[in-house]
């Protein structure tokens, strides 16, 4: 297995800033979470991110959608199992790439890295949008 970090390398931020933007974006989080964290789970040292994360979502006009337990890896490789996924939709692009360029944001993203062990993050746009309505 490849080891992926937990956040976007540059040319894959570049990508997302010189998509065109012209509407909401949905951000697909699957999340796998470390046993252990500094004294405390990697559920727990996300959720310290989580709160942060999503009053910053909130401020820019995002909102989470939906979040759930990953239950069962129906189709594709069962040793790449997931603990929680999430839709986070954002107005557009820029408002999340302002979110993360926070210092705010930096300084909780530390617990992000504390508690995920693994993650896959899919910038989506509504199928609407993309056939053009």
């Amino acid at each position: 297995m490849t080891t992926v970090g937990i956040s976007p390398n540059a040319d894959q931020f570049a990508e997302l800033a010189g998509h065109p933007d012209d509407g909401p974006v949905v951000m697909l989080n699957l999340l796998k979470f470390k046993a252990e964290a500094g004294g405390e789970s990697g559920a727990e040292a996300y959720s310290k991110y989580g709160d942060v994360a999503m009053a910053m979502v909130a401020e820019r006009g995002g909102k989470l959608l939906w979040a759930g337990a990953a239950d069962q890896i129906l189709i594709g490789d069962p040793d790449e199992d997931w603990d929680t996924v999430a839709l986070i939709q954002y107005p557009s692009r820029a408002a999340f790439i302002d979110m993360v360029s926070q210092p705010e944001y930096l300084e909780a993203h530390e617990d992000r890295e504390r508690g995920v062990e693994r993650t896959i993050i899919v910038a989506c746009t509504p199928l609407l949008a993309a056939l053009g309505d």
